[in-house]
C-alpha cells in the first residue's frame, strides 16, 4: 500500500447545492445559507482543523440553459443558479484560518489580464500566499452572449486564447516588479524605485499590455495554478502551465485511464511526470456501521432531482437530453462544451454503456465523479485504493449535504488517513505553494518563471 501523501481540497461553490442538485433540500443541508459570511467561515475552520489542503471554488458565469432550451429547468432546481461572486469569500475565510489555501475559478474567457492580476495579487497579499487559481476557458454560451459576444468561441481558440493570457499575467506577476522594488524609505522619501519597475511591453494576438503591473510582489507572485483541462487540447495546455490538475470522473477504471494519459503526455512534452499532481473528485457518504452509512445514501438519494441533473448535463456537454428517450444509450456528439464529459461515458470504457437515465441518477449525487458509502474505515480503505490503483495524488472532496459531509469526515475518517500516513498532521509555515511543494514561488522549470527578472535584465542590456 502506498505511503505518499495526499492532497485534500473541499470542492465547493457560492451556490446551494453545488455537485449535487437537489440536495439542498435535504434537512441537514445548510448549503442553501451560502450568503452568510458565517456559512462560509465555519466551513473554513472545519477543513483547517482537518488539515484540508484548500477549499477549492468553483464558478459558472452564465446559467444553464440547453436542456429543454430553456434556463428554467436550472433556476427551479436551483443547479448552480443564484451563484455568487467567489472571490470575496477567500478574504473572510483567511480572516478565521491560518494555514488553509484558496482555489478561485476565474474565466480567461470574460475577463482581461491586466485587471485580473491586480486582483489576484491583492488576494494573494490579504492572504499571506494563500491563494490559487484553477485556469477556466468557459463553456457555457450564456455566458459568452451575456458578455457582449455573438456565440460562445470555438473550444480549441479559447485554449489559445488562454495560452496568451497566461504570458500576460506571467510578465505581470514575476517580472514587472523586482524583489526589492518596494523599500518604503521614510528618510529618502522613496516608496519604490521606479527603476525597478518595468513595462511589459506586450503586444499580441489577443492582448496588448504595454505598462506595468499595478501591485508590487505578493508572497507567490503567481498564485497556485490549478487546470481541469481533459480534452486533447485542454491537456496540452494543462500540462504547460499547471501545478495540479482536476479529474472528475466516474470509475476508478476511467480515472486510471486518464492518469496515464497525463503522466505519458506530460513525459513527452519534457515535463516530470512526478510534477503534475492530479487530483480526482470523491464524495464520501459516512455512517457509523455499514448499514447506517447505505441508509443515509438512500435517504440522499429521495431528495436528488432528476431535472437538475439534466439542466447541469446539458450545460457541461452542450446537449439537450430533453430530445431523447431517457433509456436510451448516450452517443458522443461533438460540442464546444467540455468535450470531456461526453467522452468519459461514451468512449473510455468499451465495457459500459451509459443511458441518459443512469447518467442522471449517476450526477444526482456527487456530480461526475465517484461516490464511496461506508463506514469510516471502509471510506479511508477506498481512498487508499484509488490512490493505489489510479496513480491520483489526492481528491477534491465533494458534498451531499453541507457542512455535514466535510464535518464527518473531517471527524471520522482524516484520522484514519493521518494514522496511514496519508494526510499531515501538522501544516508548513508560509504560502499555499509552501504547504504543497515546499517552495514559495514557481520553480525554475515552469514557463512562467522565465519571466522573473526577464524586464529588468532587457533594461540593463539597454542601458549598457
Amino acid at each position: 500500500m502506498t505511503k505518499k501523501r495526499i492532497y485534500l481540497n473541499a470542492f465547493e461553490m457560492n451556490c446551494a447545492g453545488h455537485y449535487s442538485p437537489g440536495l439542498w433540500t435535504h434537512p441537514d443541508d445548510r448549503s442553501s445559507t451560502y450568503k452568510d459570511a458565517e456559512y462560509w467561515t465555519h466551513l473554513a475552520k472545519v477543513l483547517e482543523k482537518g488539515h484540508f489542503d484548500a477549499i477549492f471554488l468553483a464558478d459558472v458565469l452564465g446559467t444553464y440553459d440547453v436542456y429543454q432550451g430553456s434556463r428554467d429547468p436550472a433556476v427551479r432546481q436551483g443547479a448552480q443558479l443564484p451563484v455568487n461572486d467567489p472571490a470575496f469569500l477567500i478574504p473572510i475565510m483567511a480572516q478565521a484560518t491560518k494555514h488553509l489555501g484558496f482555489g478561485l475559478t476565474v474565466s480567461t474567457s470574460y475577463e482581461h489580464p491586466y485587471i485580473f492580476a491586480r486582483r489576484m495579487s491583492t488576494l494573494d497579499h490579504l492572504t499571506k500566499g494563500r491563494i490559487g487559481w484553477n485556469i477556466v476557458t468557459s463553456y457555457l454560451n450564456s455566458a459568452a452572449v451575456n458578455t457582449g459576444l455573438n456565440q460562445q468561441t470555438s473550444h480549441d481558440e479559447r485554449y489559445e486564447i488562454a495560452d496568451e493570457y497566461l504570458e500576460v499575467v506571467y510578465k505581470l506577476w514575476e517580472g514587472s516588479w523586482e524583489d526589492d522594488a518596494v523599500s518604503v524609505d521614510k528618510i529618502n522619501k522613496v516608496y519604490t524605485d521606479p527603476n525597478k519597475v518595468h513595462d511589459i511591453q506586450h503586444n499580441g494576438l489577443y492582448y496588448k499590455v504595454p505598462g506595468a503591473h499595478l501591485c508590487e510582489p505578493s508572497p507567490q507572485r503567481t498564485p497556485v495554478l490549478f487546470q481541469a483541462g481533459a480534452s486533447k487540447k485542454g491537456r496540452a495546455f494543462a500540462l504547460k502551465h499547471a501545478e495540479l490538475m482536476f479529474i472528475s470522473v466516474p470509475t476508478a477504471s476511467i480515472a486510471k485511464s486518464y492518469v496515464r494519459k497525463i503522466r505519458e503526455e506530460a513525459k513527452i512534452s519534457g515535463r516530470d511526470p512526478e510534477t503534475v499532481k492530479v487530483l480526482s473528485v470523491f464524495t464520501p457518504i459516512i455512517g457509523l456501521t455499514e448499514a447506517a452509512a447505505k441508509a443515509k445514501f438512500h435517504d440522499y438519494v429521495q431528495h436528488t432531482s432528476y431535472e437538475g441533473s439534466l439542466a447541469l448535463l446539458g450545460g457541461w456537454t452542450g446537449i439537450n437530453f430533453d430530445e431523447y428517450a431517457p433509456d436510451e444509450k448516450i452517443e458522443y456528439i461533438q460540442s464546444d462544451a467540455i468535450q470531456s464529459v461526453i467522452e468519459t461515458f461514451t468512449k473510455i470504457d468499451p465495457n459500459k454503456q451509459w443511458t441518459i437515465r443512469e447518467v442522471a441518477d449517476f450526477v444526482g449525487i456527487g456530480g461526475l465523479g465517484p461516490v464511496a458509502v461506508g463506514t469510516p474505515a471502509q471510506i479511508a480503505d477506498e481512498m487508499e485504493k484509488w490512490i493505489d490503483e489510479t496513480d491520483v495524488d489526492g481528491f477534491n472532496i465533494a458534498y451531499a449535504v453541507s457542512p455535514g459531509t466535510f464535518e464527518d469526515f473531517v471527524e471520522y475518517v482524516v484520522p484514519l488517513l493521518q494514522e496511514r500516513g496519508l494526510v499531515r498532521k501538522e501544516y508548513e509555515s508560509g504560502s499555499f505553494r509552501k504547504n504543497l511543494f515546499g517552495y514559495d514561488q514557481l520553480p525554475d522549470h515552469h514557463p512562467g518563471r522565465q519571466y522573473h527578472h526577464y524586464f529588468s535584465k532587457e533594461t540593463a542590456t539597454s542601458k549598457t
